[in-house]
């Protein structure tokens, strides 16, 4: 059997928290980045996303936001821009769901943008009016049947 001669396991990996829960300071786009939407996670730290200026592009999770940053579909990311590939992008943040509500009020990402909180907003309305359906039958409808 091999000595263990690391520093500890999965637990002791699992505990590492990178405090990402403070506050972070807002990061806008600059030239040969923009801002995009997951559409589908595909395995093997790549995503197709949406991004802002239309184009569906093969987004690439760089190795630091790798196992340490989740991303899943609906997210709001900023990538960078490849020069010799438009089809490809790398994913270079992740940016949390108040932090998406401040760029769409600023102004940075379009107002047809649904946010994740939007997405799920909108079902709980449609759960509302799904009530309207319920028919009642009065007891001489159901002895016609």
């Amino acid at each position: 059997m091999p000595k263990n001669k690391g520093k500890g396991g999965k637990n002791r990996k699992r505990g590492k928290n990178e405090a990402d829960d403070e506050k972070r300071e807002l990061v806008f786009k600059e030239d040969g980045q923009e801002y995009a939407q997951v559409m589908r996670m595909l395995g093997n730290g790549r995503c197709e996303a949406t991004c802002i200026d239309g184009v569906k592009r093969l987004c690439h999770i760089r190795g630091k936001m790798h196992k340490k940053v989740w991303i899943a579909a609906g997210d709001i990311i900023l990538v960078g821009l490849r020069d010799y590939q438009d089809d490809k992008a790398d994913v270079i943040l992740k940016y949390m769901p108040d932090e998406a509500r401040l760029l769409k009020a600023y102004g940075e990402l379009p107002e047809n943008t649904r946010l994740n909180e939007g997405i799920a907003g909108g079902l709980d309305e449609e759960d509302d009016g799904a009530g309207d359906d319920y028919i009642e039958f009065e007891d001489e409808d159901i002895d016609k049947i």
